[in-house]
């Protein structure tokens, strides 16, 4: 049986984040300990090629508007014949003009203060990205306000909790990790991953184990349920 199939496209034309490199290497780590290959491509025509056969794609904090027609297409193809998607940070600046990516997602990114420690309250212990985590997960990131909260269109994972962090902008609803099923196929966003260091986290690492996991069928590793 052939190794699952990865690819992560990290392509930016608006702000790139200095921890797209470190990304990558967490997601070639994680296939080496769990039995997947990565692709790593900033090239969309790549994803018309690449998608077909792979378990999931990984958006890794891109940016602006980074598919041509024919990867959007490829990528539309992907998800509804049942691939899987992973949205990670910058995932949700990316396409804007483009409404099915924004279904596909979730929510749109707004705005975001300070870079600092707040905390994640996890509101679902049985899925793979967050069973292993705290109820109260303490971390510094870059806490991302929506357009609009994504509650009753997806599965909301964990939330944030602005009474920990100055500046949040959505009040009590404030979702941060989500996942949800497309046709046949299956999105996971996580807000989370701004910054180099969380991606030496070995808790963050298995947070993004589950939503790829999850994302591609569980189709390697061991996943717990979801």
């Amino acid at each position: 049986m052939e190794p699952a199939h990865v690819v992560v496209f990290s392509r930016t034309t608006d702000y790139r984040h200095a921890s797209i490199p470190d990304g990558i290497a967490a997601f070639r780590d994680l296939g080496q300990e769990h039995g997947f290959t990565v692709e790593a491509t900033e090239d969309p025509a790549a994803l018309t090629a690449g998608l077909p056969g792979s378990a999931a794609v990984v958006f890794l904090s891109t940016s602006g508007e980074v598919l041509d027609s024919a990867a959007r297409a490829a990528l539309r193809a992907y998800v509804e014949g049942g691939g899987g998607f992973v949205g990670v940070h910058a995932a949700a600046c990316t396409e804007y003009d483009w409404p099915w990516y924004g279904e596909l997602l979730g929510a749109r990114f707004t705005r975001h203060p300070e870079i600092q420690p707040g905390v994640l309250r996890v509101e679902d212990h049985g899925h793979p990205a967050t069973a292993h985590l705290p109820s109260a997960w303490t971390l510094t990131d870059e806490w991302y306000d929506f357009g609009a909260s994504p509650r009753g269109r997806v599965r909301v994972l964990a939330s944030a909790d602005e009474s920990t962090y100055e500046g949040g902008g959505m009040g009590a609803d404030h979702p941060l990790v989500w996942c949800r099923e497309t046709g046949t196929g299956r999105s996971f966003y996580t807000a989370l991953g701004h910054t180099p260091e969380a991606y030496a986290d070995p808790a963050f690492r298995r947070h993004l184990l589950g939503g790829v996991t999850w994302a591609g069928g569980g189709a390697w590793g061991a996943p717990e349920p979801g």
